[in-house]
């Protein structure tokens, strides 16, 4: 089935407005404007509207993502918000990053929701769940909270130390963490024979593993998911994966899930996920495929 993925009304999030390859956010209390390169649309607001901004980034020369944040007085570079929606509550920390990122993708509310429910659905007591490429945690806290045994993995220490920070603000634990190049730590996985009730991806479309690993999206994400098949657990799972890259539609997630996940037609969900402003235009922020036994 495709669908249309969107975040529900939230109290310390909303997309003010965008266009002009930026977005003009609220945080918390705290606007902020940044670079977004599929908003080739004119902005709705006014210029004016625009300059409420406590924080703006902008890129380096040549740069699609470093670049410098130009931040009022009086603004903290770190500052918390709070999430509660049908029984999740989570609390973040937002920190502006020197490559124009906050440590949070708000439009990745309904695959929380879709997380923190589906855990609670499994048949096994302590569900097993593994997140690889988890950047600050909001699907690992999720998992958490609705009661699983949770592997955060991803390659950057800090990352991982700021999901930390973000389980000991939810009031959470328990979480194990690994810094470690997710290709080598599920082929080790398979090995073993282990096999995991949720599975959760989020891959960039390139990068590298703590130990400069490459990594390559359309060089690796067959092979990836091949692997992670192997890992479900074939009585009692969920799977999500997420895609930013521009070059992967949902037609190209939907062969490759259809081709290795033949099984799961009849659950399975694949489509745009979205953010809409105060004008209604709706920004898209990725491809998502997700399904559940």
């Amino acid at each position: 089935m495709y669908s249309f993925l969107t975040t529900g009304p939230w109290p310390d999030y909303e997309l003010i407005d965008s266009g002009n390859f930026e977005k003009l956010e609220r945080f918390g209390q705290h606007i902020l404007a940044r670079p977004e390169p599929q908003a080739i649309w004119d902005p709705h607001l006014a210029a004016a509207e625009w300059g409420r901004a406590h924080a703006t980034f902008t890129r380096e020369k040549g740069s699609q993502e470093r670049g410098q944040w130009k931040i009022k007085p009086g603004t903290p570079e770190q500052w918390l918000i709070n999430y509660d929606q049908h029984g999740l509550k989570l609390r973040f920390r937002l920190g502006m990053s020197s490559f124009k990122h906050v440590g949070l993708f708000p439009e990745q509310d309904p695959n929380w929701q879709f997380i923190y429910q589906q855990t609670k659905q499994r048949k096994a007591a302590t569900p097993r769940v593994l997140n690889l490429f988890a950047y600050t945690g909001a699907a690992t806290l999720a998992a958490r909270a609705g009661g699983a045994d949770v592997t955060h993995l991803d390659s950057v220490k800090q990352v991982n130390f700021w999901a930390r920070d973000n389980m000991e603000a939810s009031g959470l634990d328990g979480v194990r963490w690994l810094v470690e190049d997710a290709m080598k730590y599920v082929k080790r996985e398979v090995k073993r024979g282990s096999k995991y009730q949720g599975l959760i991806l989020d891959p960039p479309a390139y990068g590298r593993g703590p130990n400069g690993e490459k990594w390559q999206l359309e060089d690796e994400l067959n092979e990836l998911l091949k692997l992670c098949k192997e890992l479900l657990d074939p009585q009692d799972h969920f799977f999500l994966i997420n895609l930013y890259s521009l070059g992967f539609s949902a037609l190209i997630l939907d062969n490759l899930v259809t081709e290795i996940f033949p099984k799961n037609h009849a659950t399975r969900e694949i489509g745009e996920i979205y953010l809409h402003d105060w004008g209604q235009r709706k920004l898209p922020l990725g491809t998502f495929c997700r399904f559940a036994t």
